[in-house]
């Protein structure tokens, strides 16, 4: 049996198994895929690029004076990963192609018990790391059936398609078509641009990092750790905006209007193109491309909707035919339905799923009342839009990181739990206390509830920054007390 078992070998899952690693605490990490990357070993389609600093989207205990462009490529992060995996040395506690099937947790072995499709396990930490962008978000189209073209989600790219003087329609508009399009758009006979919503753009100040700049970051580590401390206090500025006054944003809202002026003179194009919310109800998106890809001779931008798919067409909500030869989905991905979700079943044997109710919820994004020893990673209302995912993932590391360690004195007895209720506690009382005072913070916030920046299924934020990343990480304390329940 293990002390602690690892579901996904992304950012949070191999961050937590190096963290293990170096405390000398038995793990094992497993991972579906056949490399450790997570979604930066999924996502493989053409100017694929992290839309944050490279000095800051890395772990703080392994910044990468290698960096050669000022935000990463996917390419160099995958990189950058493995580079991970092998100098901690976590590769020989990792099984790869392993995908969990289902996981309950044993009141009377106080362990979890997984199945998985090498064999199971058995642990007594559950840290469930699949990361939100992992299950790709395909809309079941009318007659998608029976359209005899080449169709696929960016999250799967189909590399053997050249796409060459080939007729595209491209769904979506949101980061990742901004990243696709002007990448794609260059060689295609024609492309067609279905987008439901304008994104807000502002210009891309991503830039090559000079060898001399490197070679100083790797000779005097100290300048490389004061880039990303610089990095990160001006992004902490964006979040003013969002938490107390939204006169923090006018600047940024004032770049993209001036940025879209200046790249499209046509008013007419200029505003299907201009946003009808306000900046940072969804992700602001970073591209110098993206509206003189627009605007090329075979770009058609489409704002009507699908109406349905035919064998050889598309035909938009206008009725207006199309005839395609590729069908690109880039309609991003599922959040608040997570498949691990299913396969989690805490200590009344109901699922996470069913627990949830399509409202994930949990103490400080980590931990959900009646799943004993199980930490979250990437949870509810932990991801942001204006700062690195990875800070936020290192403050649960260190939140959960001390679970293997309480566990053998907190063993199954917790005050205000019964005796033998099994694992590490947090109360449901005290639960359900931190949500409420995550409710009414939400309802404080800048931006309500009731605009754009709420998915539409859950009544929770699940993609919307959170308030600042001191606050937050602050909210995860170094020491773990009750974790679960």
């Amino acid at each position: 049996m293990h002390e602690v078992a690892i579901v996904g070998a992304g950012f949070g899952g191999l961050g937590m198994a190096i963290r293990l690693k170096q405390e000398g605490t038995d793990f094992v990490l497993i991972e579906r895929s056949e490399d450790v990357g997570g979604t930066w070993w999924a996502n493989s389609y053409p100017g694929c690029q992290c839309d944050i600093p490279s000095n800051l989207y890395s772990f703080s205990f392994a910044r990468n004076p290698h960096w050669d462009r000022a935000y990463p490529m996917r390419d160099q992060i995958l990189e950058y990963l493995r580079d991970c995996a092998r100098r901690f040395d976590v590769l020989p506690h990792t099984r790869l192609g392993c995908e969990l099937l289902g996981a309950s947790w044993s009141a009377a072995a106080q362990r979890w018990e997984l199945e998985t499709t090498t064999g199971p396990i058995h642990a007594r930490v559950l840290v469930a790391a699949p990361g939100l962008l992992s299950e790709p978000f395909t809309p079941a189209l009318p007659g998608l059936d029976r359209f005899q073209g080449n169709a696929f989600h960016t999250a799967s790219w189909d590399h053997s398609d050249d796409l060459t003087r080939k007729r595209v329609a491209l769904l979506g508009s949101g980061a990742t078509a901004v990243q696709v399009m002007p990448e794609i758009q260059p060689r295609l006979g024609k492309l067609h641009l279905f987008q439901r919503t304008p994104p807000w753009v502002i210009p891309h100040m991503d830039h090559p990092v000079g060898r001399e700049l490197r070679t100083l970051y790797r000779r005097v580590p100290l300048l490389q750790r004061l880039s990303r401390t610089v990095v990160w206090a001006l992004r902490e500025t964006q979040a003013l905006g969002l938490t107390h006054d939204r006169r923090w944003l006018k600047a940024q809202e004032l770049n993209a209007r001036l940025h879209l002026r200046r790249q499209v003179r046509d008013p007419e194009l200029r505003a299907r193109l201009t946003p009808d919310y306000e900046i940072f109800c969804k992700r602001i998106v970073l591209s110098s491309k993206w509206y003189p890809a627009i605007q090329a001779p075979n770009v058609a931008l489409v704002t009507s909707g699908v109406q349905e798919l035919r064998e050889h067409s598309i035909v938009d909500g206008d009725g207006i035919e199309r005839e395609i030869d590729t069908l690109i989905f880039a309609t991003g991905f599922k959040p608040a339905e997570l498949p691990i979700a299913e396969r989690i079943r805490g200590r009344e044997g109901r699922s996470l799923a069913e627990t949830w109710n399509g409202s994930p919820e949990a103490y400080l994004g980590t931990t959900v009342a009646g799943f004993p020893n199980l930490l979250f990673f990437y949870g509810p209302n932990v991801n942001l839009g204006h700062s690195s995912i990875v800070f936020m993932l290192e403050s649960q590391m260190n939140y959960a990181r001390r679970a293997p360690h309480d566990a053998p004195a907190r063993r199954g007895r917790v005050r205000g739990t019964p005796r033998g209720a099994g694992g590490l506690q947090r109360g449901a009382s005290g639960a359900a206390r931190h949500e409420r005072l995550e409710h009414r913070r939400l309802r404080q916030l800048v931006l309500r509830p009731e605009r754009p920046q709420l998915d539409p299924v859950a009544r929770l934020h699940v993609r919307v920054p959170p308030p600042h990343t001191p606050l937050r990480r602050s909210g995860l304390p170094a020491r773990a007390g009750c974790l679960t329940a």
